[in-house]
Protein backbone atom coordinates (compact mmCIF):
# COMPACT_ATOMS: atom_id res chain seq x y z
CA UNK A 1 0.00 0.00 0.00
CA UNK A 2 1.14 3.52 -0.47
CA UNK A 3 2.43 5.48 2.24
CA UNK A 4 1.50 9.24 2.91
CA UNK A 5 4.13 10.92 4.69
CA UNK A 6 1.92 13.86 6.27
CA UNK A 7 4.28 16.98 5.64
CA UNK A 8 1.79 20.09 7.01
CA UNK A 9 3.62 20.10 10.77
CA UNK A 10 6.40 22.00 9.55
CA UNK A 11 7.36 26.01 11.45
CA UNK A 12 8.08 27.03 7.68
CA UNK A 13 4.18 27.03 7.87
CA UNK A 14 3.11 30.54 8.97
CA UNK A 15 0.12 28.58 10.98
CA UNK A 16 2.14 25.92 12.17
CA UNK A 17 5.08 28.60 13.23
CA UNK A 18 2.45 30.95 15.55
CA UNK A 19 0.67 27.97 16.88
CA UNK A 20 4.17 26.19 18.18
CA UNK A 21 5.29 30.29 19.56
CA UNK A 22 2.02 30.48 21.67
CA UNK A 23 2.25 26.68 22.76
CA UNK A 24 -0.76 26.53 20.96
CA UNK A 25 -1.41 22.70 21.42
CA UNK A 26 -5.52 22.23 19.97
CA UNK A 27 -4.08 23.41 17.08
CA UNK A 28 -1.54 21.06 16.42
CA UNK A 29 -3.38 18.18 17.89
CA UNK A 30 -6.47 18.94 15.75
CA UNK A 31 -4.14 18.95 12.27
CA UNK A 32 -2.45 15.58 13.41
CA UNK A 33 -5.64 14.14 14.23
CA UNK A 34 -7.10 14.96 11.10
CA UNK A 35 -3.83 13.97 8.98
CA UNK A 36 -4.29 10.40 10.25
CA UNK A 37 -7.67 10.73 9.81
CA UNK A 38 -7.45 11.57 6.31
CA UNK A 39 -4.60 8.19 5.35
CA UNK A 40 -1.25 9.54 6.46
CA UNK A 41 1.13 6.37 7.33
CA UNK A 42 3.83 8.96 9.24
CA UNK A 43 3.29 12.64 10.46
CA UNK A 44 6.41 14.39 9.45
CA UNK A 45 7.73 17.19 12.66
CA UNK A 46 10.18 19.68 11.20
CA UNK A 47 10.47 22.55 14.56
CA UNK A 48 13.53 24.48 12.19
CA UNK A 49 12.28 27.59 11.28
CA UNK A 50 12.18 29.33 14.87
CA UNK A 51 16.04 29.76 14.68
CA UNK A 52 17.57 29.29 18.22
CA UNK A 53 14.41 27.74 19.05
CA UNK A 54 14.53 23.94 17.18
CA UNK A 55 15.49 21.58 19.99
CA UNK A 56 12.98 23.19 22.48
CA UNK A 57 10.05 23.41 20.06
CA UNK A 58 10.79 20.00 18.61
CA UNK A 59 10.51 18.18 22.10
CA UNK A 60 7.16 20.34 22.30
CA UNK A 61 5.71 18.83 19.25
CA UNK A 62 6.61 15.52 20.27
CA UNK A 63 4.93 15.69 23.63
CA UNK A 64 1.97 17.24 22.15
CA UNK A 65 1.60 14.83 18.92
CA UNK A 66 2.90 11.79 20.32
CA UNK A 67 -0.06 11.08 23.14
CA UNK A 68 -2.86 11.80 20.67
CA UNK A 69 -1.50 9.75 16.99
CA UNK A 70 -1.47 5.83 16.68
CA UNK A 71 1.21 6.48 13.78
CA UNK A 72 4.76 6.93 13.48
CA UNK A 73 6.69 9.91 13.07
CA UNK A 74 8.88 11.01 10.52
CA UNK A 75 11.85 13.77 12.80
CA UNK A 76 12.85 15.84 9.99
CA UNK A 77 15.90 17.86 10.93
CA UNK A 78 19.68 18.86 9.10
CA UNK A 79 20.73 18.48 12.92
CA UNK A 80 21.73 15.02 14.63
CA UNK A 81 21.89 16.24 17.57
CA UNK A 82 18.25 17.27 17.51
CA UNK A 83 17.32 14.37 15.86
CA UNK A 84 19.31 12.12 18.28
CA UNK A 85 17.06 13.86 21.15
CA UNK A 86 14.18 13.48 19.13
CA UNK A 87 14.84 9.45 19.01
CA UNK A 88 15.16 8.96 22.54
CA UNK A 89 12.19 10.41 23.17
CA UNK A 90 9.35 8.67 20.81
CA UNK A 91 7.64 5.51 21.53
CA UNK A 92 7.80 3.73 18.08
CA UNK A 93 10.31 3.37 15.32
CA UNK A 94 10.09 6.46 13.64
CA UNK A 95 11.41 7.39 10.09
CA UNK A 96 14.42 9.73 9.48
CA UNK A 97 14.28 12.97 7.41
CA UNK A 98 16.89 12.92 5.75
CA UNK A 99 20.53 12.24 4.77
CA UNK A 100 22.19 12.74 1.48
CA UNK A 101 25.45 12.31 -0.58
CA UNK A 102 26.02 16.08 0.20
CA UNK A 103 29.77 15.73 2.49
CA UNK A 104 28.77 18.16 5.69
CA UNK A 105 25.49 16.21 5.95
CA UNK A 106 26.60 12.94 5.11
CA UNK A 107 29.50 13.15 7.52
CA UNK A 108 27.40 14.67 10.42
CA UNK A 109 24.53 12.27 9.76
CA UNK A 110 26.31 8.62 9.73
CA UNK A 111 27.27 8.56 13.22
CA UNK A 112 23.80 9.34 14.32
CA UNK A 113 22.00 6.58 11.99
CA UNK A 114 24.54 3.53 12.95
CA UNK A 115 22.69 1.34 14.85
CA UNK A 116 19.51 2.58 14.82
CA UNK A 117 16.73 1.24 13.98
CA UNK A 118 14.37 3.76 12.10
CA UNK A 119 13.62 4.07 8.58
CA UNK A 120 15.47 6.84 6.48
CA UNK A 121 14.87 9.01 3.80
CA UNK A 122 17.64 9.21 1.68
CA UNK A 123 17.76 12.07 -1.00
CA UNK A 124 20.30 11.58 -4.16
CA UNK A 125 21.67 14.53 -3.82
CA UNK A 126 25.30 15.10 -4.22
CA UNK A 127 27.80 18.49 -4.08
CA UNK A 128 27.88 18.27 -7.80
CA UNK A 129 24.25 19.60 -7.31
CA UNK A 130 20.78 18.59 -8.34
CA UNK A 131 20.79 15.05 -11.06
CA UNK A 132 21.08 15.63 -14.50
CA UNK A 133 20.34 12.21 -15.58
CA UNK A 134 18.25 9.06 -14.82
CA UNK A 135 21.59 7.45 -14.76
CA UNK A 136 23.11 10.06 -12.79
CA UNK A 137 19.71 9.51 -10.24
CA UNK A 138 20.23 5.69 -10.06
CA UNK A 139 23.99 5.85 -9.37
CA UNK A 140 23.55 8.01 -6.35
CA UNK A 141 20.88 5.68 -4.94
CA UNK A 142 23.36 2.59 -5.21
CA UNK A 143 25.81 4.67 -3.26
CA UNK A 144 23.35 5.56 -0.60
CA UNK A 145 22.29 1.50 -0.76
CA UNK A 146 25.67 1.15 -0.55
CA UNK A 147 26.54 3.09 2.45
CA UNK A 148 23.33 2.84 4.35
CA UNK A 149 24.08 -1.42 4.17
CA UNK A 150 27.53 -0.78 5.22
CA UNK A 151 25.97 0.37 8.86
CA UNK A 152 23.60 -1.83 9.17
CA UNK A 153 20.46 -0.59 7.66
CA UNK A 154 17.74 -2.84 5.76
CA UNK A 155 17.41 -2.23 1.88
CA UNK A 156 13.47 -2.41 3.34
CA UNK A 157 13.68 0.47 5.71
CA UNK A 158 15.55 3.41 3.17
CA UNK A 159 13.09 5.70 1.58
CA UNK A 160 14.92 6.86 -1.44
CA UNK A 161 13.92 10.84 -2.67
CA UNK A 162 14.89 10.75 -6.76
CA UNK A 163 14.43 14.61 -6.61
CA UNK A 164 11.80 15.76 -8.79
CA UNK A 165 12.56 18.33 -11.09
CA UNK A 166 10.18 21.38 -12.81
CA UNK A 167 9.12 20.30 -16.01
CA UNK A 168 8.51 23.85 -16.77
CA UNK A 169 12.50 24.29 -17.35
CA UNK A 170 13.45 21.19 -19.18
CA UNK A 171 10.43 18.66 -20.93
CA UNK A 172 12.41 16.14 -19.83
CA UNK A 173 12.62 15.99 -16.17
CA UNK A 174 9.65 13.92 -16.14
CA UNK A 175 10.77 10.96 -18.05
CA UNK A 176 13.83 11.00 -16.46
CA UNK A 177 12.63 10.93 -12.73
CA UNK A 178 10.12 8.44 -13.89
CA UNK A 179 13.00 5.92 -15.63
CA UNK A 180 15.02 6.43 -12.43
CA UNK A 181 12.69 4.98 -10.56
CA UNK A 182 12.19 2.33 -12.86
CA UNK A 183 15.88 1.57 -12.26
CA UNK A 184 16.28 1.86 -8.49
CA UNK A 185 13.21 -0.25 -8.22
CA UNK A 186 14.83 -2.70 -10.32
CA UNK A 187 18.20 -2.68 -8.78
CA UNK A 188 16.50 -2.91 -5.52
CA UNK A 189 12.82 -4.15 -5.11
CA UNK A 190 13.14 -3.78 -1.52
CA UNK A 191 13.44 -0.02 -1.32
CA UNK A 192 10.85 2.49 -1.30
CA UNK A 193 10.66 5.56 -3.41
CA UNK A 194 9.42 8.58 -1.76
CA UNK A 195 9.64 12.63 -1.99
CA UNK A 196 7.79 15.75 -2.59
CA UNK A 197 6.13 15.76 -5.91
CA UNK A 198 5.06 19.57 -6.41
CA UNK A 199 8.27 20.53 -8.01
CA UNK A 200 7.17 18.70 -11.12
CA UNK A 201 4.28 21.59 -11.91
CA UNK A 202 6.78 24.70 -10.33
CA UNK A 203 6.01 27.63 -12.60
CA UNK A 204 2.89 26.18 -14.64
CA UNK A 205 -0.79 27.00 -14.01
CA UNK A 206 -3.21 24.78 -12.45
CA UNK A 207 -0.73 22.86 -10.61
CA UNK A 208 -2.85 20.53 -8.58
CA UNK A 209 -4.46 18.96 -11.83
CA UNK A 210 -0.48 18.36 -12.82
CA UNK A 211 0.50 16.98 -9.14
CA UNK A 212 -2.80 14.60 -9.37
CA UNK A 213 -1.57 12.85 -12.83
CA UNK A 214 1.95 12.71 -12.34
CA UNK A 215 1.36 10.87 -8.63
CA UNK A 216 -0.04 8.51 -10.87
CA UNK A 217 2.22 7.82 -13.02
CA UNK A 218 4.91 7.94 -10.33
CA UNK A 219 2.60 5.09 -8.91
CA UNK A 220 3.40 3.05 -11.84
CA UNK A 221 7.41 3.46 -12.47
CA UNK A 222 7.12 2.03 -8.40
CA UNK A 223 6.95 5.05 -6.28
CA UNK A 224 5.10 3.68 -2.71
CA UNK A 225 5.40 6.55 -0.66
CA UNK A 226 5.02 10.96 -0.67
CA UNK A 227 5.35 13.54 1.49
CA UNK A 228 2.39 15.25 0.83
CA UNK A 229 -0.95 17.22 2.47
CA UNK A 230 -3.05 14.05 3.18
CA UNK A 231 -6.03 17.09 3.39
CA UNK A 232 -5.56 17.28 0.09
CA UNK A 233 -8.76 15.29 -0.88
CA UNK A 234 -8.10 15.08 -4.55
CA UNK A 235 -4.63 13.91 -4.59
CA UNK A 236 -5.63 11.14 -1.60
CA UNK A 237 -8.27 10.27 -3.99
CA UNK A 238 -6.18 9.67 -6.75
CA UNK A 239 -3.57 8.11 -4.92
CA UNK A 240 -6.14 4.97 -3.41
CA UNK A 241 -7.48 4.64 -7.26
CA UNK A 242 -4.34 4.16 -8.35
CA UNK A 243 -3.28 2.26 -5.63
CA UNK A 244 -6.41 -0.13 -6.22
CA UNK A 245 -5.60 -0.41 -10.19
CA UNK A 246 -2.26 -1.59 -9.39
CA UNK A 247 -3.45 -4.38 -7.53
CA UNK A 248 -2.22 -2.96 -3.94
CA UNK A 249 -5.77 -3.12 -2.58
CA UNK A 250 -7.77 -6.44 -1.68
CA UNK A 251 -10.86 -6.99 -3.09
CA UNK A 252 -10.72 -2.99 -4.16
CA UNK A 253 -11.25 -2.55 -0.26
CA UNK A 254 -10.03 0.85 0.47
CA UNK A 255 -11.23 2.21 -2.48
CA UNK A 256 -15.04 0.94 -1.56
CA UNK A 257 -14.29 2.29 1.49
CA UNK A 258 -12.97 5.77 0.24
CA UNK A 259 -15.81 5.89 -2.09
CA UNK A 260 -18.44 4.89 0.76
CA UNK A 261 -16.98 8.04 3.16
CA UNK A 262 -17.27 10.53 0.48
CA UNK A 263 -13.32 10.53 0.12
CA UNK A 264 -13.71 9.52 -3.48
CA UNK A 265 -16.01 11.28 -5.73
CA UNK A 266 -16.22 11.18 -9.78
Amino acid sequence: MFEVIGERINTSRKKVQEAVANRDADYIVDDVKKQQEAGAAYIDVNAGARIGHETEDMKWLLDTIQPVVSIPLALDSPDPAVLEMAFGMVSTEPMINSISLEKERFDAMMPFLEGKACKIIALCMDDAGMPSSAADIIARADTLVKELSGIGIPVSSMYVDPLVQPISTDNNKGNMVLDAVRGIKSNYPEIHITGGLSNISYGLPQRKIINRTFVALMMDAGMDSAIIDPLDEKIMATIKTADMLLGNDNFCGNYLKGVRSGAIEA
